[in-house]
């Protein structure tokens, strides 16, 4: 069972993850590394945001000289209006700038955010073509949709929004301490004091609150994977009341989930009142050591108004940088998920001088195979069999005898332990996969219908294929009668929800196989869900289509497969016996015994 699916047991309530979570700032540097060329920009970016930021720090001091200028003035008899005019339209052009570099940095961060998550879609569905089909066998496939649309959407959404508000306020922090000191030291003392127990809080939050986050974005991958797995196959649950089972596992990584979200959102949202709070007791002490100050003559009352401005800006910086640092948490989240599928290993690397079979013949050999998808445990020993070119071969045996694992090893879907399989005498090792994959047709048990038009899916192999042979590949399989009483004949829309029976749906995928003509080709059970009367139509096709052709058909119905020039019959991964199906009768060995089981009743001829 796969992992994520219903045989799976469930996970402890609210438990966090067994792997310990990477530390934030590995994962944000090689966040960092992967933008490449985009980095120029945020380093742009962050620049902006510093010097929009210092414009904002210069605005206190020159409100506490307007202040100084009002005060005096009253006490004069006169307010020089010129002087503060002079420095109001000052401060209408800093805080101007600052917002025209506030707008270009949140512009930039927001390109290369959604620049980074489209290049993280981008390597995505590449490696997706590069992995080797035992992650896929070993993986669950809502967990990998959720690493291609949830992680990278937390990613593109939360990185714009944290990096340009942690810069910001990192500025607004240190610039305003600056601030603070070069108007009065005693009173930036005052509130560093106050606010340091704040910091300390915050650090500790941050660091607690972070396999949390990882936890959340685990269990919603897991959420997407059983989701995807089981109500896919909704039809099989309810089949064997599995909806119990399958609802205590839902159950089971919802509480998982809101728990883990509950405590992420709970741990962030502790900071905003903690900061408001420190926030406000550094007013209540910059005033009272301010106003004992001014009445013995140290400070003037423009510095207390100052300081009220800059303990504001020294305070709200850290109540964004507890956003930020929520939103950076589930960035870096996000991203171990998605590095980990892209650095998952890939299919070994092809020669770069890879060799073409220009004139197929379709002669094919099997030299002494080995091959185990879990390392000491063999499933194919030994295999060996020559295949005259044009012969039709039959594959047999009883089920987990590794018929469909030859098939995969012809195909290069997997790589052979030992031992190589040939081509026309050319090694498949020496040829690229995709050439391997354009010798053959294949038909498999699992029908996939395209979203697209019934004759998009025909020729979903040979774009190029024109009408007539489209028709005449339908017509062959007996479907064509069926495709024209839908409303829009070979132009109705078909996708994977779409009201066909799977019988139907095969006879679509041989029509597929018909079309695209390769040289090879390979059927494995191609006629399993089909009725007696279509079976024997599409025999005939598929007859038809292999004359002349190496054509390997995996059959468990021996009835199909009588008239194969040669019959392996499988054992345990290897031949246990080879020949006609007249030869193996007459031997009276293992496939006698077989094709007897099927027909108990009948006369073996």
């Amino acid at each position: 069972m796969r992992p994520g699916g219903p045989g799976r047991g469930p996970p402890g309530r609210g438990r966090a993850p067994a792997e310990k979570p990477k530390a934030l700032g590995n994962a944000w540097k090689k966040l960092f590394a992967y933008m490449g060329r985009y980095r120029i920009v945020v380093w742009a970016a962050i620049l902006f945001a510093f010097i929009g930021t210092v414009f904002i720090l210069i605005g206190p001091n020159k409100v506490s000289d307007i202040t100084n200028l009002i005060s005096d003035g009253i006490l004069a008899g006169h307010v020089d209006m010129g002087a503060i005019w002079e420095i109001g339209i000052f401060l209408i052009a800093i805080y101007a700038a600052s917002a025209v570099l506030s707008f270009l940095q949140n512009y930039m961060l927001a390109t290369v955010s959604q620049r980074t998550a489209s290049k993280f879609r981008t390597d995505i569905s590449k490696k997706i073509n590069l992995l080797p089909l035992k992650y896929f066998d070993s993986s669950s496939k809502g967990d990998i949709l959720s690493r291609t649309t949830n992680d990278v959407d937390t990613l593109g959404q939360s990185m714009n929004q944290s990096i340009g508000m942690l810069i910001t306020s990192l500025t607004m922090l240190l610039g305003s301490l600056v601030m603070m000191a070069y108007t009065n030291f005693t009173l930036m003392i005052v509130t560093v004091l106050s606010s340091i127990a704040g910091f300390v809080l915050m650090m500790l939050i941050i660091r607690y609150s972070q396999k949390y986050f990882v936890a959340q974005q685990k269990f919603l991958g897991e959420m997407n994977g059983h989701v995807t797995e089981t109500y896919s196959a909704h039809d099989v649950v309810k089949v064997y009341n599995g909806q119990k089972a399958a609802s205590e596992r839902f159950d089971s990584i919802n509480e998982g989930l809101a728990d883990s979200a509950f405590m992420s959102q709970f741990m962030s949202g502790l900071m905003m009142p903690l900061m408001n709070f420190i926030g406000n007791f550094g007013y209540v002490m910059v005033c009272i050591v301010g106003a004992m100050m001014v009445i013995s003559g140290d400070i003037r009352i423009g510095t207390i108004v100052a300081f009220m401005i800059y303990v504001r800006l020294f305070t709200q910086p850290l109540s964004q940088m507890a956003q930020a640092f929520t939103g950076m948490q589930s960035v870096a989240a996000a991203a171990e998920r998605v590095f980990e599928f892209i650095e998952e290993e890939e299919l070994p690397e092809e020669p770069e001088d890879t060799v073409r079979i220009a004139d197929v013949k379709g002669h094919v050999e099997f030299r002494d195979v080995h091959f185990s998808y879990v390392p000491g445990k063999e499933v194919i020993r030994g295999f060996s069999a020559k295949v005259e070119p044009g012969q039709k071969v039959a594959i047999v045996g009883p089920t987990g005898a590794g018929k469909t694992t030859v098939v995969n090893l012809l195909m290069r879907f997997y790589e052979a332990d030992s031992g190589d399989i040939l081509i026309d005498g050319v090694s498949v090792k020496d040829m690229s996969r995709s050439d391997v994959h354009d010798l053959f047709c294949m038909v498999l048990q699992d029908t996939w219908i395209f979203n697209g038009t019934v004759r998009e899916n025909i020729a979903y192999s040979k774009t190029d294929a024109t009408e007539e042979e489209i028709v005449k590949a339908c017509t062959a399989v007996g479907v064509d009668h069926f495709i024209r009483t839908l409303p829009n004949g070979y132009d109705t829309v078909l996708d994977s929800t779409s009201s066909l029976s799977v019988g139907q749906r095969q006879q679509i995928t041989i029509a597929r196989a018909i079309v695209e003509n390769a040289p090879m080709l390979i059927l494995d059970e191609a006629t399993s869900s089909v009725d007696t009367r279509t079976e024997r139509m599409i025999q005939n096709a598929m007859d038809s289509m292999m004359t002349g052709r190496t054509s390997f058909v995996i059959a468990h119905r021996l009835s199909t497969i009588k008239n194969s020039d040669m019959i392996l019959l499988m054992k345990d991964g290897n031949i246990v016996e080879q020949g006609t199906h007249e030869e193996l009768l007459a031997r009276g060995g293992d496939y006698m015994e077989l094709y007897n089981s099927q027909f108990e009743d009948a006369p073996a001829d």
